[in-house]
């Protein structure tokens, strides 16, 4: 089980880069497009970097959507390796089954 603070935080992270996911867009396409003048270039630079650091979608971590566990994260499932075996096991997964040979 994560620390409730570190789930907590990583919510917040989550709830600011969807505010700003359209701007940062916009900020990104001026950077990218080779028709943009300079100023406008150095002006988006600048608004990006103005905007909070937790605004970037690389700062939200992938957790266990059950316990928050950080590492082992199975994205298919949203869940973490440990959990999704137990919970594959338990047959609470439909399709999932165990294999052997």
């Amino acid at each position: 089980m994560a620390k409730k603070s570190k789930i907590a935080r990583n919510e917040q992270r989550k709830a600011i880069v969807r505010r700003c996911a359209a701007r940062r867009a916009e900020l990104k396409e001026v950077l990218r497009l080779p028709s943009s003048t300079e100023a406008e270039r150095a002006g988006a630079l600048a608004e990006l970097r103005r905007q909070p650091r937790d605004a970037s979608a690389t700062r939200v971590r992938n957790r266990d959507s059950v316990d928050g566990r950080p590492r082992g994260h199975l994205r298919r499932f949203g869940l973490s390796r440990v959990r999704m075996r137990a919970q594959a096991h338990a047959g609470f997964l439909p399709g999932v089954t165990k294999s052997s040979w």
